[in-house]
């Protein structure tokens, strides 16, 4: 019997990851018509972190260490966080948009979907410039240096909790309009503060602001605890990682799936191209 659950578990679990890919290539040939708009996004957003990255550097040059973190640490916190934040919004796109889509009662189109409706939602829309952020995080964690195998591998390891972290806390957060309404503006600012606390060392934190971002603002597992683990490696605090990435999404499809009962269509005609 637990044999059987196993094999549907993980027969589910690949059709999911067929449908991502599926959705992430035809998403990716209908940027590509205009492949000089979705070069120019990706090429600005890549540009615009990459600015961010000569400040700290024009900072460090002042102040070699901030908190014990010197320029190398703040590259892979932006590695990590550029890349697990960019995967969020390339391959999940509508995450971001989850409480403009409830709010304008748009999950019609996806309730009468067969797959699960969540992931259908998450995975039908791209950030182009997304990808820009992919690539910049790319670049900076081969300029911090450390290219052993294991670095690396925990580097692609943290890129995809974070992935999952960003994710679900934007469905978390999204999920509100299901009880709030019209909740744009605070899911709009809930991101914001999310990718600048992950921007940031982490030792500058102290206090209450810590404890929020191990919690209700989980910065410290999307960047912060990462970088600590690729200075020197916990295998405890890695696996509080990974706990924390699978039950975020847990609870993130939990919490859309109570507020989906109480979903009340806008009565729209949505006409999707």
């Amino acid at each position: 019997m637990k044999e059987r659950g196993n094999r549907s578990l993980s027969r589910s679990f690949g059709k999911s990851l067929a449908l991502i890919w599926a959705y992430t290539g035809l998403n990716l040939s209908a940027a590509m018509e205009y492949r000089a708009a979705f070069i120019s996004q990706v090429l600005g957003m890549a540009l615009n972190d990459a600015m961010m990255i000569f400040f700290w550097y024009l900072f460090f040059r002042q102040f070699p260490r901030v908190g014990g973190w010197g320029l190398p640490d703040i590259l892979r916190l932006w590695g990590i966080a550029a890349v697990g934040f960019g995967l969020a919004t390339a391959l999940f796109g509508q995450c971001v948009r989850l409480a403009t889509l409830i709010s304008g009662g748009q999950l019609d189109y996806f309730l009468a979907l067969p797959k699960d409706t969540l992931l259908h939602v998450l995975i039908s829309r791209m950030s182009t410039s997304a990808w820009g952020d992919v690539a910049f995080g790319i670049v900076a964690f081969l300029l911090a240096g450390d290219l052993r195998p294991t670095t690396i591998l925990l580097f692609v390891v943290f890129a995809a909790t974070g992935c999952a972290i960003c994710v679900a806390y934007h469905v978390l957060v999204g999920s509100l309009a299901f009880w709030l309404g019209n909740s744009e503006a605070v899911s709009s600012q809930a991101s914001a503060t999310l990718i600048n606390f992950s921007t940031y060392p982490g030792s500058i934190f102290h206090g209450w602001v810590k404890v929020l971002t191990f919690t209700l603002i989980p910065a410290a597992l999307v960047g912060h605890l990462p970088v600590e683990l690729l200075r020197q490696f916990d295998p405890l605090a890695f696996l509080a990682v990974l706990a924390f990435a699978i039950a975020s999404l847990a609870l993130a499809a939990f919490v859309f799936r109570l507020g989906l009962r109480r979903y009340e269509s806008g009565s729209l005609i949505v006409l999707r191209g």
